[in-house]
């Protein structure tokens, strides 16, 4: 059973879902054919926290019918019975699930879970066949770092990568995250990964996503890799974090991703594959993460910037080394690169995650060299052609 379904009756309310506090972000779930749901919707509209409702569900209901077979009569009847046979007798206002969203105080209708889910990656066809798509829904990735590891999340949520996922951040939403995280003024101040979970369940309220949000910590990080995760996106800046994170992932033998957000950088390491291979390639050498827990920021740095190695980094980003703390606040970061980031990362997760030969090391798809000058591979027009 899906962790958010709430039986229909008594219908039950979380604690945090109606004043300007909220931090919920998990939606309620109720089935449309269960003889409860009506009178619990009921009790939901009269406690006031229905702002909006959405039912597109018929129209859901033709996509699907067309996604199953491409060819059917697109006529006005041929379409009514088609949808009607989907339905399997249930009547029109019994079928599919009803998703209430409490910070948002929408009640959504959406088709049943594996209706949903068909629909909504049909167009990743072939890219990805429908048994693969089977395939990857039933795996959990654990994105530890929710800015740059929020596009990667989110991404990854869209093309189906993934059908339960583990998210940590300790931070919260500030105004200048938004350069390159996806997010509104009136978010500011809120937890990052509540705000990254909200954004994945409104994509699909069938997800399985836990928040820590308290981020990994030694107190907690056995606990973000009990049961099992597939496969980690780190994408913290924190030393011990990495290190730490690094050591679980190769005890247990899950594939590690990182987005460096830097001309492009991808590292990949496959514990999954290589359980004694060296942590960040060998770039620390025998390093724990106890021997990093109390370094400076300055060290810090200096450590962060063996992991990615500063000879390869690119020019502003090296120029902005000797400068963060007095004329720049941070690490420069565009939303392109994250944006980027987030699909690098995703593609790989799903290569891994389907078995795909995806060997451990560094790859990188820099935008400032494969679109210089004179990189294309188109010609240039003749003089005097029309552009």
């Amino acid at each position: 059973m899906n962790p958010n379904t709430l039986s229909p009756a008594p219908v039950r309310l979380p604690a945090d879902s109606g004043g300007p506090e909220d931090e919920s972000f998990r939606p309620v779930l109720f089935d449309a054919a269960d003889p409860g749901t009506a009178s619990a919707l009921d009790r939901l509209r009269d406690s006031g926290r229905i702002r909006e409702v959405h039912d597109s569900v018929e129209e859901q209901l033709t996509e699907l019918v067309t996604c199953l077979d491409p060819g059917t009569d697109r006529s006005e009847r041929g379409l009514a019975t088609a949808s009607e046979a989907a339905r399997a007798g249930l009547p029109a206002d019994r079928y599919g699930t009803w998703a209430w969203y409490p910070w948002s105080g929408r009640l959504v209708r959406v088709l049943p879970r594996e209706s949903f889910r068909l629909v909504r990656t049909d167009r990743n066809r072939d890219k990805i066949t429908r048994a693969e798509q089977a395939a990857l829904l039933h795996r959990r990735i654990g994105v530890i770092g929710l800015s740059v590891g929020e596009c990667a999340a989110l991404t990854c949520a869209m093309e189906g990568v993934g059908g339960s996922f583990r998210l940590a951040d300790f931070d919260r939403l500030g105004l200048s995250n938004l350069n390159r995280l996806r997010g509104g003024v009136h978010e500011l101040g809120q937890e990052k990964a509540v705000l990254c979970a909200r954004r994945m369940y409104e994509l699909d309220p069938y997800l399985d996503v836990e928040v820590h949000r308290r981020g990994v910590t030694e107190e907690s990080v056995a606990e973000f890799f009990a049961d099992g995760l597939d496969l980690l996106v780190e994408e913290c800046d924190t030393p011990w974090v990495k290190v730490a994170a690094r050591e679980h992932a190769r005890r247990r033998r899950i594939p590690v991703l990182m987005d460096a957000n830097d001309r492009g950088l991808l590292d990949v390491e496959r514990f999954d594959l290589e359980p004694t291979r060296p942590l960040c390639h060998g770039r620390i050498g025998t390093t724990t993460s106890a021997d990093v827990a109390g370094l400076d920021r300055a060290a810090q740095i200096r450590f962060l910037l063996d992991i990615v190695d500063e000879d390869g980094l690119s020019p502003a980003m090296t120029d902005a080394l000797g400068r963060i703390g007095t004329s720049l606040s941070s690490w420069p970061q565009l939303a392109s690169g994250v944006m980027l980031g987030g699909a690098l990362v995703t593609d790989a997760a799903r290569r891994i995650l389907l078995g795909g030969h995806l060997p451990s090391g560094r790859y990188y798809v820099d935008l400032d060299r494969l679109l210089a000058p004179g990189r294309s591979s188109v010609p240039e027009p003749a003089a005097g052609a029309a552009r």
